[in-house]
This record gives C-alpha cells, sequence and structure tokens, in this order.
C-alpha cells in the first residue's frame, strides 16, 4: 500500500496478474519442517514422511455463511481458517506440519487486503509450526472462499478415532465451552446497533475472552503434546467445532455406545454465564450447542484417570454406557434428557 496526497493507495490484483499476488503474499513464508522436501514453487509440494502415516483434513469457509467482514478483521481470519483445520489434525492424536491454501476473492478485495489476511495465515503457521506449501489462488463472483487443507503425520499405533470408545469409559474435555458462541451472539448485537447508528463505538472489554474465543480461536496442540508427555492415548476423539452435543452423538454413533453427560460437570466460563444472563440464554445449552470452541472431546480407560486427575485444562462430564440406554444429559435435577443434536448445520 502507498500514500498519495496522505491517502491510502491499495492495488488492484488484476494490475498484477495471478502469479506476482502469490509470490508477493508468500514471500514471507518460511519451511521449518524436514518432511516438507519442496514447498511453493513447483507444481506439487513434495513431502517425505518416511515411517509414519499419513493424515489429511480439508475445510471451507464462505464469506456470508461462516463469516461476516463487517466485523471479522482479515488477520483474524486468516489465523482461525488455519486453527479450524488444525484442529482436526490434532483430534487424530496427529500433529500437522503443513497447509495448503486455496483463495477465491472477488474484484473488491485488494493486494492489500490479502495481505492482511496471509499476515493471519502466516501467524498461526508460526505458532503451531507449520508450512505453507502450496494452494491455489482466482476470483470469485461471491466474496471471499477460503479453503484449507492440513496434512500431518503419526505412528499407526497412536491413531485416534471416534469409533474406539467403550462402557465404562470416562468422557473428557478440554478447556471451556460455549464462550466461542456467545462472542458471535455479542458481534451480532453490535452489528445491528451500528446500523441504526454508525456512530456509536461499543465498549466491548466486558466481552474480551468471549469475543477472543469467536474471532482468533487456538487449535489444542499442547494437549496432544500433553498426552505424549505422559504416554496416554485416548479410546476415542473429536474436535468441537460443531457444539458438544454434535460431537458427543458422533463419539457414540461411531463406537456404538450410549453415554450419560452431567450438566453440573460442564465447563463455562464467568463471562459465558454472566452474558447468558444478559442475554436471556440459557448456558447450559449454550456450551452443548455453540461450537467453534476448537476444544477436544475425548474418552478415556479408567485407569488412565490418574494420569490426567491434577491437570486444570481437564474436565471429566460423564461416562460411556450400553448403546441401549442412550445418549443422554444427567441434569442438575438429576433427570435424564436424550441429547439431540443442536450444534452447526451446513445446509
Amino acid at each position: 500500500m502507498s500514500k498519495k496526497n496522505n491517502k491510502p493507495q491499495f492495488t488492484k490484483l488484476s494490475e498484477l496478474g495471478e502469479f506476482e499476488v502469490i509470490n508477493h503474499i508468500t514471500k514471507d513464508f518460511l519451511v521449518k519442517n524436514p518432511s516438507t522436501v519442496y514447498g511453493i514453487g513447483d507444481d506439487a509440494a513434495v513431502m517425505d514422511f518416511k515411517n509414519k502415516q499419513v493424515v489429511i483434513s480439508s475445510d471451507m469457509l464462505v464469506e456470508g455463511i461462516h463469516f461476516n467482514l463487517s466485523y471479522v478483521p482479515l488477520k483474524h481470519l486468516g489465523y482461525k481458517s488455519v486453527v479450524a483445520n488444525l484442529s482436526d489434525i490434532y483430534s487424530m492424536n496427529a500433529i500437522c506440519s503443513q497447509v495448503t491454501v486455496n483463495i477465491a476473492v472477488s474484484n473488491r478485495f485488494t493486494l492489500e487486503s490479502l495481505e492482511e489476511l496471509y499476515f493471519g495465515i502466516n501467524a498461526a503457521c508460526k505458532k503451531y509450526g507449520v508450512d505453507l506449501v502450496g494452494g491455489d489462488t482466482t476470483s470469485s463472483n461471491k466474496g471471499l472462499i477460503i479453503s484449507i487443507s492440513a496434512i500431518g503425520a503419526l505412528d499407526l499405533k497412536s491413531i485416534v478415532k471416534r469409533s474406539g470408545a467403550k462402557k465404562n469409559d470416562l468422557i473428557v474435555v478440554s478447556g471451556d465451552l460455549g464462550s466461542a458462541y456467545m462472542g458471535l451472539q455479542i458481534l451480532e448485537r453490535e452489528k445491528e446497533v451500528f446500523k441504526v447508528n454508525p456512530g456509536n463505538q461499543p465498549d466491548l472489554s466486558k466481552y474480551k475472552y468471549l469475543i477472543q474465543r469467536q474471532l482468533k480461536p487456538e487449535a489444542r496442540k499442547d494437549i496432544i503434546d500433553y498426552f505424549e508427555s505422559i504416554k496416554l492415548i485416548p479410546t476415542s476423539m473429536i474436535d468441537i467445532s460443531d457444539g458438544l452435543s454434535s460431537e458427543i452423538i458422533h463419539i457414540c454413533k461411531n463406537s456404538k455406545v450410549g453415554c450419560d453427560l452431567y450438566e453440573d460437570k460442564i465447563p463455562m466460563s464467568e463471562e459465558l454465564m454472566s452474558s447468558c444472563e444478559e442475554f436471556n440464554l440459557n448456558s447450559t445449552t449454550v456450551a452443548l450447542s455453540g461450537g467453534e470452541d476448537y476444544e477436544l472431546l475425548f474418552t478415556i480407560d479408567q485407569k488412565d484417570f490418574e494420569k490426567i486427575k491434577n491437570s486444570p485444562d481437564f474436565s471429566v462430564i460423564g461416562h460411556i454406557t450400553d448403546q441401549k440406554k442412550g445418549i443422554n444429559l444427567v441434569t442438575k435435577a438429576k433427570q435424564k434428557i436424550t441429547i439431540t443434536s443442536q450444534g452447526w448445520k451446513s445446509f
């Protein structure tokens, strides 16, 4: 971006062409992993994982469906788009080492706006130690579309799937749930206020944690590292992107088991609970159905409880039962309610 008469001058993407744009926005990405043989610059990336199993996950974010640029900064969007994909790799008990990034942009975007987006992508790559090794850039008549593939590796004996939970396993979750959803509700509310009064400057200081959980979430690589350090392999695992209710149903159906989740054990932040009161929302419903927390939901054998019991990162929220007993929430009043999928639906 240059300045002329103290006004910023933005560069149209059409002035550079596809390859110059790619060279410009990827010039600050460095190769860090020995498994990356060739990255950006050839027709395809080359990776060498030797005797490990390769793990690949892809995800797509579409403007107007998954994000709203009226309140989502491009650098945060770039960061979050990487984190969402890394979380899928970590949920398999694997470590991600490479990503590819595909974007389609309309002509309202400038080179400088893409720089902001890739600043966030690069920040996530640096934090989580992954290499950007390729992708595609093209035009769009529907705004901004981002598609990212994440690539990792692990030993076959370490892989954790959704289908390994067994009767009497403990159900454990990392972090707290529901805060990302409440952050979204606050941003949506302030967007509507801005429409009525564009001069209004909202004070969002008391919602800082909730908004951060929505705009700049973190993937739980630290949990996977911790599992390795304590020699723990969960029996099943999934990341919480679509909501706790949807994810526990996935585990139970894939594992052919039932479960009892305990309402009073579900971890929630104080900020979430106070905001739920303000918005007249039930905090348990938000924690069950909110989504985009990117925490890890997993099951462990009861004998492994000793390994995790002193960690503040984990909450035991229930246990696995026989399939015929169903998938249940045990309320604070000790009533059993069947859990239904109330999380994010793509269509």
